[in-house]
């Protein structure tokens, strides 16, 4: 573990530790699992300091929980989310775990109705975001670990879904008139990468069943289809699958969402899952060209904190793949770009927030938006300090990583 003194690291935890001490008095209530994920992550580096007020920020997030919008999906308010933040928030008060199960239990009576749509489905049907692929790995976060039985509905659900080779299913039809919406999506936000993240988390804990891996391989294999090489010689995909010949110019849309990062991670997952190899080199050698050309200044656009730092479409998404794709593939050039991304990060995080501290609501966002895991600071220093300071990894399952 590198000592959270470091120099070059502890402007993160520094900074960590103003989000999380103000977090008690903003009264923002927020079901979203941003705080408790960066308090567990804050208190494993072992200051003292840092246990107490990641124990406080923690306190004040559970004492709010309840008041979102309540529909099931890990991300927008959703219920999941509120599952992922008591799971890791009761790793510093261990009483969360009897919320934690109480919701859990809430959310499987749900899936136990299967009431998701099988064809002219929408983004609630199947997506990372508000879906079921979402659900399932959010049961995947933290301890303890889901049995068969409990990710058994979401997974034959997404199974279903994938059914036949072009994922016809996965056209969605609630979204007349939309220009990218009635097509099969891609990304692994709202797309099929994020539905393959989902099965691939099923698989490994359910085991190769055949009623998993075949959908599995269809929804890997049709993703291999909707790729391209940009004008930049990257290994890119479109927000949708492809419906005539691929785009030109470069795509500068490369994040954890949509384009390479999300979907070729997806991908070598799936296929170290399933076992094929030629598969899963495919999808490191498609990371690398992007690893290889990767370019801050064309990749990373708009708000400088939710679009160009954070998980989503920034740069700590980006990071948080790299790693993985450094950690499990054993990939050089992941090696290389997390690198390069740490640095960026601890050089622009310190300058993004100084304007107005932490506290500080980005223009256009609601006031929920500062503390979110996917647009905010904390799933930008979450990213930063698990990657520097070797913290536990088992928060990464809500972005479909490991």
């Amino acid at each position: 573990m590198t000592p959270h003194g470091h120099a070059p690291h502890r402007p993160a935890l520094d900074i960590s530790l103003q989000l999380l001490d103000s977090f008690p008095d903003t009264g923002g209530a927020t079901p979203d699992p941003g705080i408790p994920v960066l308090a567990s992550v804050v208190a494993e580096t072992n200051d003292p300091a840092a246990v107490v007020t990641a124990g406080r920020a923690v306190a004040a997030w559970a004492r709010t929980v309840g008041r979102g919008p309540c529909h099931n999906g890990l991300y927008d308010g959703g219920l999941a989310g509120t599952l992922v933040g008591l799971r890791l928030g009761a790793r510093i008060h261990p009483v969360l775990h009897r919320a934690a199960d109480r919701l859990r239990d809430h959310l499987l009576d749900r899936a136990s109705t299967r009431p998701w749509r099988t064809a002219d489905v929408g983004l609630p049907d199947y997506d990372l975001i508000s879906g079921p692929s979402g659900t399932l790995l959010a049961l995947c976060a933290g301890t303890p670990q889901p049995t068969r039985g409990q990710l058994r509905p979401f997974a034959e659900h997404l199974a279903v879904l994938c059914d036949s080779g072009d994922l016809r299913r996965l056209r969605t039809g609630q979204y007349p008139g939309h220009p990218l919406l009635g097509r099969v999506n891609t990304g692994m936000g709202h797309g099929v990468a994020g539905l393959t993240a989902g099965l691939t988390a099923a698989v490994r804990r359910v085991g190769p069943r055949p009623r998993l891996l075949t959908p599995l391989r269809h929804a890997a294999h049709w993703l291999v289809r909707q790729s391209f090489d940009d004008a930049r010689s990257v290994r890119s995909w479109e927000g949708a699958g492809l419906d005539g010949p691929p785009p030109a110019g470069a795509r500068a849309r490369q994040a954890w969402c949509y384009g390479s990062p999300g979907i070729t991670w997806a991908l070598w997952d799936a296929s170290d899952a399933l076992g094929d190899r030629a598969t899963a080199d495919w999808a490191a050698a498609a990371f690398t060209t992007l690893a290889q050309r990767y370019d801050e200044d064309f990749h990373l656009f708009g708000d400088p904190l939710t679009d160009r730092l954070g998980l989503c479409h920034g740069a700590a998404g980006v990071l948080a793949v790299a790693d993985a794709f450094h950690r499990w593939a054993r990939l050089p050039a992941a090696a290389t770009l997390s690198a390069r991304l740490v640095e960026h990060l601890n050089h622009r995080l310190p300058e993004a927030l100084a304007s107005g501290g932490p506290r500080t609501t980005p223009p256009g966002r609601a006031p929920g938006a500062r503390t979110s895991l996917l647009d905010g600071a904390p799933g930008a220093l979450s990213v930063l300090l698990t990657v520097t300071h070797g913290t536990s990894r088992d928060w990464l399952p809500c972005l479909g990583l490991r």
